[in-house]
């Protein structure tokens, strides 16, 4: 039985068009109503043009210290999400030991192995997606 999953959006901006709050929901999280989110990238594969279409939006006041963080994850989340598409081990662990470079140039690794850092909450939606499909076989 196939279903569809929603997620909304909700951008605030300043009379200069900058970002002030950002807001997201999604019908298949486990978090009722709408959750603030200080940054977002959302990347959309068109696989026939092989381009990638990108919105990376984050308020106005989020810090350096913030977007250090918040990229740091997001490089260690793309390994994990590359393994689990691939199963290619040797190419996650390269992405995991980038995260861990540049988590080391900002100050927030002390060393360069690639150690994966503790999962934040969020809504992966492929995993979701293998989730459905377990449960529709």
């Amino acid at each position: 039985m196939s279903r569809t999953a929603k997620i909304n959006l909700i951008i605030n901006l300043d009379d200069d068009d900058i970002p002030t709050r950002i807001v997201w929901e999604a019908s298949e999280s486990s978090n009722a109503g709408s959750t603030h989110c200080q940054s977002m990238m959302l990347s959309l594969w068109d696989a026939e043009q092989k381009t990638i279409a990108a919105i990376d939006l984050w308020e106005k006041d989020t810090s350096i210290d913030d977007m250090n963080h918040y990229f740091y994850q997001a490089i260690h989340q793309m390994a994990n999400t590359y393994l689990r598409a691939t199963k290619n081990e040797s190419v996650s662990k390269l992405i995991h030991k980038f995260g861990e470079k540049f988590g080391g140039t900002v100050g927030l690794a002390s060393n360069g192995s690639a150690q994966e850092p503790a999962r934040g909450v969020g809504l992966d939606l492929i995993s979701l997606a293998e989730d459905n499909r377990e449960r529709g076989a």
